[in-house]
């Protein structure tokens, strides 16, 4: 029972996520959702290759001249996966890093980690790209943008100890460690070598931006003013586009009831009605009050 009980609590512990990590977890597991459902009926039409010339243009390509015409794809290629094995090896690092880093610096910090590493990831993809022919023609997936976290929890704190499943308490640098040798015997391996060299730029970045951390240069607040800047220009537009649909409506003309007119409106009405239909189309009662109006 005491077995069960630990594999229970460890489970409990690993499972313990923060919200902006929560967030990334299901961006980056909603976009391999739509992209594998959108794969398998452009699959069941015969338009395989539409799907993937569609693709590569959120990726990031290695051509420096490409990437000019798709600068939107070093921020698109961080929350893209098509395997679902790179998806969930992302996944269970980007919650374990990540919440090492939103217990220790603050979950407001996690997310300018992850897009910066991700930035950087993709730009030492390019340049290594430019040197080695053998790194591919495009890089997706978070890898980049979890080293990022990843090199910032080690920076931060080393000896800081993560539950495993099965393994127990592990120390955050043996486990970093791991993944940069992994990293540098695919790069000797030549085995997807553009993907371990996006590695090493996140990982880099993540090692940076917490020494500048903690030598009072926030790095985080300058992408908040940008992700702030552009929330509100979107919350605009959409308040523009809702204001003109409201103002293309025509406004619905409110019937009043004979009761509700003043007695010059009322008159005003008759004699609209005599002008269209002629005298004859009055009622006795329209009749009545235009005489008792002649009258005064």
């Amino acid at each position: 029972m005491s077995f069960f009980r630990s594999i229970w609590n460890d489970l409990m512990y690993t499972l313990r996520v923060s919200p902006i990590v929560t967030r990334l977890i299901v961006i980056n597991f909603g976009v391999f959702l739509v992209a594998n459902i959108l794969y398998g009926l452009m699959l069941l039409f015969g338009q395989a290759e539409a799907f993937n010339s569609g693709l590569y243009w959120f990726c990031v390509p290695a051509s420096p001249l490409r990437l000019l015409i798709q600068p939107w794809s070093p921020f698109s290629y961080m929350f893209l996966h098509l395997s679902f094995w790179h998806l969930v090896g992302n996944l269970v690092f980007l919650h374990m890093f990540g919440t090492i880093i939103s217990d220790l610096v603050g979950p407001r910090r996690v997310l300018p980690v992850y897009l910066l590493g991700g930035l950087a990831g993709a730009l030492a993809f390019v340049l290594s790209a430019q040197f080695i022919p053998w790194v591919g023609s495009y890089a997706l997936g978070a890898s980049g943008a979890v080293m990022a976290l990843g090199g910032a929890a080690l920076y931060t704190a080393p000896e800081y100890r993560v539950r495993l499943l099965l393994l127990g308490d592990v120390k955050v640098k043996y486990i970093v460690l791991v993944l940069l040798v992994f990293d540098l015997v695919g790069i000797a391996g030549r085995y997807n070598s553009g993907g371990h060299m996006a590695h090493l730029g996140g990982f880099a970045l993540g090692l940076l931006f917490v020494r500048a951390m903690k030598q009072g240069q926030d790095w985080s607040e300058p992408v908040h003013r940008i992700l702030d800047y552009l929330s509100g220009q979107l919350l605009s537009l959409g308040r523009q586009r809702r204001s003109k649909t409201s103002s293309a409506r025509p406004t619905p003309k409110r019937s009043k009831t004979e009761g509700s007119l003043s007695p010059q409106e009322r008159l005003d009405a008759i004699l609209d009605k005599i002008k269209e239909s002629g005298l004859e189309s009055l009622t006795p009662e329209e009749k009545e009050f235009l005489y008792n109006a002649s009258k005064k």
